[in-house]
């Protein structure tokens, strides 16, 4: 018990004696260089507070769906292994046909086009 008491007064002085540092040595007056967008080193060219197109998201949104999905099944070989493999297999089976079906009807509506 008085080891985890240790433990937590040590962590949590050396994080406020880091934060304490952080704050005394930073340096508080920023320069124009600093303040100004950064674009690979050039002048800006435009204003930096466009609106993206919302395809840029559904295509975010889209990679995180299936990113998401192939974190679901990544299991799935030990799965099988269990006393109803079958149960296991429909369920797999049931995740993919509906991905599958979204993705056919996002194509369908048009939403991964980019020429309009």
């Amino acid at each position: 018990m008085n080891s985890i008491l240790f433990m937590m007064a040590l962590s949590l002085s050396l994080s406020i004696i880091l934060t304490v540092l952080n704050f005394w040595l930073a340096q508080t007056n920023p320069d124009s260089e600093k303040l100004s967008p950064y674009e690979c080193g050039f002048d800006p060219l435009g204003s930096a507070r466009l609106p993206f197109s919302i395809r840029f998201f559904l295509v975010a949104i889209l990679f995180l769906l299936f990113d998401l999905e192939i974190a679901l099944l990544l299991p799935l070989p030990w799965a099988i292994q269990l006393q109803t493999p079958l149960t296991t297999l429909t369920w797999a089976s049931t995740l993919i046909l509906l991905l599958t079906l979204g993705l056919i009807y996002e194509w369908a509506q048009g939403g991964l086009e980019w020429a309009e």
